[in-house]
C-alpha cells in the first residue's frame, strides 16, 4: 500500500511540474506607455488586415510582455488529434454538479505554438505578447500525454448567470470560497486543458485572436489608487467609484461565443483567474491565468506567478474545480502548498 501511495505521488509531481514547462511565465518589468499600443486585433479571416479597433494600452495589473514560443526543431511533428472522451453525456452529468462541466482527456505538458502574425504599436514595432494568428496545428513535444479527469465550474465565480464575476479577491479568499462549496482552485494543467482541449488551441476559440467572441482588447484605463478587497471596496466611496470607472466585465452568460472545446465559458478574457500552483510555497502558491478584458495575452497557456497571495487586482477573479463524484482525490494539498499522497 505504501509503495502505491509513493508511486501515485511521484506521478502527480511529474504532471504538475510539467504543466508550466510549455507555458509563458511573466516577470516584473517596466510596461510600455499605456498609449503606446494600437489594437491590431483582427477577425480570423483577416488577421493581417488593418485594424478598425481604437487605440488601446497595455496591461497595468500584469507585467511586461514576454516573447512568443520559439518554433520547434524540424524533427518535431504535430501529433494527430486524440479521440474525445468515451464517457456519455448522461454519465458525465452524474460525475459533476449541474453547474460544473466534466473534463476528461489526454493533456500535453510541453507545447510549441508558433505565432504567424503579431500585433504592432503606433510606431510599427512588434508587440510580441499579443499574437493575432498562430500556426496550425500546435505541436506536442512531450514524450507522452497525461490523462486528466476532473470537474470545472462552467462560468467564473460565482458561477451564476446574470451576475458579474467576482473581482478584488486574493488567492486565500478564493481558495476558501471554493472550499465552502466542497471544491478547490484549479491547477495550471487543469486550466490549460479545459481551455485548449486535446487540439492544444492557443486561444479557447481557436488559432486566431477574435475580440468579437471573447471579452478582450477593451481600452486600458489607468488606475489612480490602490484597491481594497471587494466587500471593503463596495463600502468605500472612493474605491467603489474607481472600480466603476475601471470595470469592463460582462455579466456571466452574456457572451455565448467565448466557449472552450469542453463547453466552459470565458476561460480567456473577462477576468483573470486564480489557480493553485501545488509545487510553490507560501506566499506564492497562486498563479493568475486566462487574461482579462484588457489588451493583454488572453491565451490558454500563459501564467503570471509574480503576485503574492494577498494580491487583489480589479481584474482578478477565479473559478473552482473538483474531482469527479465517487473518485478519490488525485492529490491533497496542505497549507505549505506541497502535494501529499492521498490515503
Amino acid at each position: 500500500m505504501l509503495q502505491q501511495h509513493i508511486a501515485r505521488w511521484g506521478l502527480w509531481v511529474l504532471v504538475i511540474m510539467a504543466s508550466l514547462v510549455g507555458s509563458c511565465k511573466e516577470s516584473r518589468g517596466t510596461a510600455p506607455s499605456p498609449n503606446s499600443l494600437v489594437s491590431a486585433i483582427a477577425h480570423p479571416a483577416s488577421a493581417s488586415a488593418p485594424s478598425k479597433t481604437p487605440p488601446v494600452g497595455v496591461s497595468a495589473p500584469v507585467s511586461a510582455p514576454v516573447s512568443a514560443p520559439v518554433s520547434a526543431p524540424a524533427s518535431a511533428s504535430a501529433l494527430p488529434p486524440l479521440p474525445s472522451s468515451s464517457v456519455s453525456s448522461d454519465a458525465a452529468t452524474n460525475l459533476c454538479p449541474q453547474d460544473m462541466v466534466f473534463v476528461e482527456g489526454d493533456y500535453c505538458s510541453l507545447v510549441d505554438q508558433t505565432c504567424l502574425v503579431f500585433a504592432k504599436d503606433q510606431e510599427g514595432r512588434v508587440v510580441d505578447s499579443i499574437c493575432l494568428r498562430f500556426e496550425k496545428p500546435s505541436k506536442c513535444n512531450s514524450t507522452g500525454r497525461w490523462h486528466l479527469r476532473y470537474c470545472m465550474d462552467r462560468y467564473e465565480y460565482p458561477n451564476q448567470v446574470g451576475e458579474k464575476p467576482l473581482v478584488l479577491v486574493d488567492y486565500r479568499e478564493a481558495k476558501k470560497m471554493c472550499a465552502a462549496k466542497g471544491r478547490r482552485l484549479c491547477t495550471p494543467a487543469e486550466f490549460n486543458f479545459a481551455c485548449e482541449g486535446e487540439d492544444i488551441l492557443p486561444y479557447t476559440t481557436g488559432f486566431a485572436r477574435d475580440s468579437s467572441k471573447c471579452n478582450i482588447d477593451k481600452e486600458w484605463r489607468k488606475r489612480s489608487r490602490d484597491m481594497l478587497p471587494y466587500d471593503e471596496c463596495m463600502k468605500n466611496k472612493l474605491c467603489a467609484k474607481q472600480l466603476a470607472q475601471l470595470d469592463q466585465r460582462h455579466a456571466i452568460g452574456e457572451r455565448k461565443t467565448c466557449v472552450s472545446p469542453f463547453g466552459i465559458y470565458d476561460l480567456n478574457g473577462n477576468v483573470n483567474e486564480w489557480v493553485h500552483v501545488p509545487w510553490s510555497k507560501s506566499p506564492f502558491r497562486g498563479g493568475i491565468k486566462g487574461g482579462w478584458w484588457g489588451p493583454v495575452r488572453n491565451r490558454c497557456r500563459p501564467i503570471v506567478t509574480s503576485h503574492d497571495e494577498k494580491y487583489t487586482g480589479y481584474e482578478v477573479g477565479f473559478r473552482c474545480c473538483k474531482d469527479p463524484e465517487g473518485a478519490p482525490p488525485s492529490v491533497s494539498v496542505e497549507d505549505d502548498g506541497a502535494p501529499k499522497p492521498t490515503h
